[in-house]
């Protein structure tokens, strides 16, 4: 496709987005199901418009789908309701632990045993499929900063956290075809890239997100008056924290949310604004981060902060890069990369290794069964799944494997995007109006 062409079909695709906005707020089916939608009928399914190669062009996906999940992980983190309490976190961290665990030995088993791939490939398609999705996944995220519905925040969270967790995984099928060093007996993967890594990337993240809060809190000083670019900041962090975590080998998808976590958490403190937002209503689904900005009152916040002022701009970048990288995913697809062994592990992963996975990672805590069902169900796949797997393309993935895995995973998040998208508006309608109806403990 020519450039000409490139820019004729993003330009309108942004100008119908921005255009339709009310009209696509009340369709059954979510924006990505229609970007896929054109990006299929542009691209070597029907008109072969365009083709994106993503074995040729790995470096370079690979890059555009990193910016994109630690945008999106930035986004998140700063939605993050505060204060901190172990006992709301305590789910998401189950999940993206435990859960992410037992999701990733499923997958690599039903790789190794039922489609032949070598166990090394088993586990690496479990780590490339196990997380759940920051960027696609946002019709069942946490809205805006005083958004206190539970679910919300738990897929929200956990989506967070395990775009770092499922790294040591990728590591340890990396290792296991001989691509990655993991020690004698495991000792380097154990230390390095599952205690070193994780710790680091988690204490990077915290550091560096309250050190701007307050160093931005103390430029502005008490008067508000010295005007900083929230924006920019945003960026800067991610920037920083990003290239930090990759000079010490720490895991960077996790330094960046809570970066974003820790500096929401100790503006709020410094602005000392209560130990919350206000209440909102959380029974109904609520409009944009732009409209929640709109309704909030003045006494929402006291003070300018960097989180705030950057969270529509980062909501805005996710939203661009969701529509260019799901039309890459659809330049990708022909009709003969459908196949009953991929579309078997889709089936596989949605209805049985993530529900069993949740559940039992859940057991003995106070979770009621209605949610467990459904963060059983919307465990979204996509963007940071195309990252793992061009990440181990570029890490020395042989060709014949590499296509094998790109065939797989295209087509578990081509699934997860239209069977999530067409069945979160009404599952989430339903789940909120039981919800309504539950009698006030």
């Amino acid at each position: 496709m020519a450039n000409a062409s490139w820019f004729l079909l993003v330009g309108g695709l942004l100008l119908a987005r921005g255009l339709t906005s009310p009209v696509l707020k009340h369709l059954p089916v979510t924006p990505a199901i229609i970007y896929l939608a054109v990006g299929l009928l542009v691209g070597p399914t029907v008109l072969n418009a365009f083709h994106f190669n993503p074995l040729k062009q790995s470096a370079l996906l690979e890059i555009l789908t990193e910016v994109a999940v630690l945008i999106s992980l930035f986004s998140a983190g700063v939605k993050m309701p505060v204060p901190f309490s172990f006992a709301r976190w305590r789910t998401p961290i189950l999940l993206a632990s435990v859960s992410m665990t037992i999701s990733v030995g499923m997958v690599a088993a039903f790789a190794h045993y039922l489609l032949g791939l070598p166990l090394g490939a088993g586990v690496l398609l479990g780590a490339i499929l196990a997380p759940t999705d920051p960027v696609l996944a946002t019709d069942v995220q946490i809205r805006h900063p005083g958004d206190r519905d539970q679910l919300r925040f738990t897929l929200t969270c956990e989506a967070g956290m395990n775009d770092g967790s499922a790294f040591p995984f990728v590591m340890l099928g990396l290792g296991l075809l001989g691509l990655h060093e993991l020690g004698e007996f495991g000792w380097r993967w154990a230390l390095v890239d599952v205690l070193w890594a994780t710790a680091a990337g988690i204490a990077i993240g915290v550091i560096a997100g309250a050190a701007l809060a307050r160093f931005g809190w103390k430029l502005r000083g008490d008067t508000s008056e010295y005007k900083l670019m929230d924006d920019f900041l945003g960026l800067g962090l991610i920037g920083v924290v990003y290239g930090l975590s990759l000079l010490v080998h720490a895991w960077g998808f996790l330094a960046v949310f809570f970066a974003a976590v820790a500096l929401r958490q100790t503006e709020i403190k410094l602005a000392g604004a209560g130990l919350d937002y206000p209440e909102r209503p959380t029974l109904k689904p609520t409009g944009s981060i732009e409209q929640a900005a709109l309704d909030s009152s003045p006494d929402d916040e006291p003070a300018p902060s960097v989180s705030k002022g950057a969270l529509v701009f980062k909501e805005h970048l996710e939203r661009l890069s969701e529509m260019i990288l799901i039309l890459l995913i659809g330049g990708m697809m022909f009709l003969d990369s459908w196949s009953w062994r991929a579309a078997g592990l889709a089936l596989f992963l949605f209805m049985v290794a993530r529900p069993v996975s949740v559940l039992a990672s859940l057991l003995g805590t106070r979770t009621s069964w209605p949610m467990r069902g459904m963060v059983g169900w919307f465990g979204v796949r996509g963007i940071g799944s195309l990252y793992y797997l061009m990440y181990a393309i570029q890490h020395g993935l042989p060709g014949n494997l590499a296509l094998e895995l790109i065939q797989l995973t295209l087509i578990v998040v081509t699934l997860s995007i239209l069977a999530h998208g067409i069945s979160v508006k009404p599952m989430m309608g339903r789940f909120w109006r039981h919800r309504k109806h539950l009698p006030t403990p």
